[in-house]
């Protein structure tokens, strides 16, 4: 009888409807599905888990724009753990546009020149010097010591926002855009006035055509529709919007399709325009100074322009950064690339090396010596995760010590290439911006080996120095102090760090996201707290007392009224 009145519980679940719920609209992520394993016993005794893991992730637009190789890749990347398939395809994505937090809040931060914009749940936040009104408070304002709402001219939610030297564009839910700041070079898209505009303004010629991203250059602005087309508007002198000529446009203009399928993601440099498209490629126009545009030679290109060595190299790019003098892409794999000045690439081979990834029963060994010989991986750069069986006193001087076996067959050249990559710059490499232990300008992508073994899901560069951001959400970082925006308290303010190294003064926040201006730098966390470090001397780390942060220093939102903040 009382069985009858026993409440139930997830364990009475039938499986297949335990499997929907996990993977039916509820964002869980590779870190919630491992919480869910570890402390129900209903997913420990069955693999519901990882197959709620394994259909998210090949739900994830991005893992849809993979081939076939660029999957197995991935897969192969993370030890064949869909779990972590599916944290990098989502850490990815929120790097690089909207975080949601563990506090439930959805955010996402850019630094300009002078400035910082933070969207905060749908609402723009800025701090800092409004130069030309970039700020977007009004003519009366000149400085905002704390961030600040900025009013539109009716309510919206935003879900993107790009910092420029002295303009700002918003992007809506709605796909509406409104910009801000200097539009004397009509970058603002706003044909009918060359003057400042200081509160946000609709870009009327988008009106009707839905945009999903902005990134503002220096004096021009580039927008990406949600049907992935791309328009530009601004100044021209280098080719940067990409026309085939050197008109400048006072509105923006749709830009010939550059391939056969959608462009996913943009950016901007100060004279040039990047934009990856659905099948990983990437193109490149504008000003060919330092190398940025990757193709070996310092022309401009007028119109965009196929950056063949990543497609000789059969490398799927899913997000590029533009510095001012310099590039930084990360392929689908979560490696890192660089240009250098040797066109010379390894060996890729053709052979497959993913059954590396796929469960094998594995059977016991015993070492002569009477110990066992564990199970291990090799990460040597001969054999890459190639897995065996050794004694754990293997090699030793003992004769009946030397038990070793491998487990899996030799390793291809085409997998050491595929283990062996991480992130990719290219350009000036002046004070070491492009992370590879010298100053030498790189003018084709180069590999950042110094990352490898790491997973990154996210680059960002400014002027002279470059992040790199983690999947266990630990930032890298290289190149020129800059006032401590590096984030090194140790180090000289105009120090330089030739190689990437960790950000030990952030090592106890698993970072989101990370946003780099002139002179100052700031960070998202998963728990939605902001940290700031660098310049200060225009409030642009939201402190009215601090001229510069040596050390990461919290940038409090919260407590601010529906009357603004603190502007001057």
């Amino acid at each position: 009888m009382g069985d009858r009145f026993r409440s139930a519980t997830f364990d009475d679940l039938p499986s297949h409807l335990i499997l929907e719920i996990l993977t039916s609209g509820a964002r869980l992520g590779g870190v919630d599905l491992a919480c869910l394993e570890l402390t129900n016993s209903t997913f420990r005794a069955t693999n519901l888990v990882d197959f709620a893991a394994f259909q998210l992730s090949r739900s994830h637009p991005i893992y849809v724009s993979l081939s076939n190789r660029a999957q197995e890749e991935l897969l192969a990347r993370c030890n064949g753990n869909w779990k972590k398939v599916l944290r990098f395809l989502q850490s990815v994505h929120q790097s690089s546009d909207i975080v949601e937090t563990s506090s439930g809040n959805q955010m996402q931060i850019r630094s300009g020149r002078y400035h910082t914009l933070l969207i905060k749940d749908s609402t723009v936040y800025s701090c800092g010097s409004s130069l030309c009104g970039v700020l977007g408070h009004g003519p009366e304002t000149t400085q905002c010591v704390a961030f600040t709402p900025i009013k539109f001219p009716y309510p919206v939610r935003v879900t993107h926002v790009s910092a420029s030297h002295n303009h700002a564009a918003f992007v809506t839910n709605l796909g509406e855009v409104f910009t801000c700041g200097d539009n004397s070079s009509f970058c603002c898209g706003h044909g009918d006035t060359n003057r400042a505009i200081f509160k946000p303004r609709l870009v009327q010629s988008l009106k009707h055509i839905p945009c999903k991203q902005v990134a503002a250059g220096v004096s021009f602005t580039v927008f990406l529709t949600t049907e992935g087309q791309v328009y530009t508007c601004g100044t021209n002198s280098h080719g940067q919007l990409g026309h085939g000529d050197t008109l400048d446009r006072p509105t923006p203009k749709l830009i010939e399709p550059l391939g056969p399928g959608p462009v996913t993601q943009i950016a901007a440099g100060p004279g040039f325009t990047l934009a990856v498209t659905n099948d990983g490629t990437v193109y490149s126009c504008g000003s060919g100074s330092n190398f940025c545009l990757g193709h070996g030679e310092q022309h401009n290109e007028l119109r965009p322009r196929v950056v063949q060595w990543f497609r000789r190299k059969g490398i799927f790019v899913v997000r590029v950064s533009a510095g001012d003098e310099h590039v930084v892409a990360l392929d689908s794999n979560g490696f890192v690339t660089v240009h250098t000045m040797s066109s010379q690439g390894r060996s890729t081979g053709s052979s497959s090396q993913s059954d590396l990834s796929k469960p094998r029963k594995v059977q016991f060994r015993r070492c002569y010596c009477g110990l066992s010989a564990p199970f291990s991986t090799s990460w040597s750069d001969k054999n890459p995760r190639r897995r065996y069986f050794g004694c754990k006193y293997w090699p030793d001087s003992k004769e009946d010590c030397c038990f070793f076996e491998w487990y899996d067959d030799e390793v291809s050249e085409w997998y050491k290439e595929v283990l062996n990559q991480l992130v990719y710059t290219w350009g000036k490499g002046y004070c070491g911006a492009l992370g590879h232990g010298d100053e030498i300008d790189k003018t084709v992508p180069a590999l950042l080996s110094s990352l490898k073994n790491h997973l990154a899901v996210q680059v960002c560069a400014s002027k002279r120095k470059t992040f790199v951001l983690l999947d266990n959400g630990s930032v890298y970082g290289f190149g020129w102090m800059g006032f401590g925006s590096l984030g090194f308290p140790d180090r000289g303010v105009s120090d330089k760090v030739l190689k990437p190294s960790m950000l030990y003064s952030l090592k106890d926040h698993h970072i989101c996201q990370v946003s780099t201006g002139l002179y100052h730098s700031v960070v998202v966390t998963n728990r939605g707290r902001i940290f700031g470090f660098g310049d200060n001397e225009r409030a642009q780390l939201a402190h009215d007392k601090l001229r510069v942060c040596l050390h990461p220093t919290e940038i409090l939102v919260e407590g601010v009224s529906e009357d603004g903040g603190i502007c001057l």
